[in-house]
């Protein structure tokens, strides 16, 4: 198992595609028990492949929101994501 230093951005490129799913949901998950409410991941723009992985996994999710990132911050290659709070 592979250690991820949890901060406000996360970069997909180095996971393979059957990865990252799970490894979104254990970053999402490191992400909020860390008191993060926002948070970037960085998928590519490429073809769109990883892009839609990423959407589909999210969208999946009520405990969160998300937004394409403003071209500043990655623009079609990166998702915002805004975590619910911890109850």
């Amino acid at each position: 198992m592979r250690r991820v230093p949890i901060s406000n951005s996360f970069d997909l490129h180095s996971f393979r595609a059957a990865d990252v799913p799970s490894v979104v949901d254990e970053y999402l998950r490191e992400a909020r028990a860390a008191g993060m409410l926002e948070v970037r991941l960085i998928h590519g723009k490429g073809v769109g492949v990883r892009r839609a992985q990423v959407r589909r996994l999210l969208a999946s999710r009520s405990d969160l929101r998300f937004i394409d990132a403003p071209p500043e911050r990655g623009g079609h290659g990166a998702t915002i994501v805004f975590l619910r709070p911890l109850p």
